[in-house]
């Protein structure tokens, strides 16, 4: 368990880090006159799908609570 979660926490880490790289890449094209838009919507959907594996990721850290 404990491998487990560190295992967890360390993917947490990377996709965190690969998310604010993703954001500051989509400022700096955003910020570009005549930017590639279909460029720029394949980097919004991939920070998207980071930001649902984070999500996921941090809801296997909650212990699960007998009712």
């Amino acid at each position: 368990m404990a491998n487990d979660t560190s295992d967890v926490i360390a993917q947490l880490t990377w996709l965190r880090i690969e998310h604010r790289d993703l954001d500051e890449a989509i400022l700096q094209l955003s910020a570009k006159s005549g930017a590639d838009q279909l460029q720029l919507r394949r980097l919004k959907k991939r920070k998207l799908r980071i930001k649902d594996m984070l999500s996921y990721l941090e809801s296997k850290l909650i212990p699960d609570l007998d009712a």
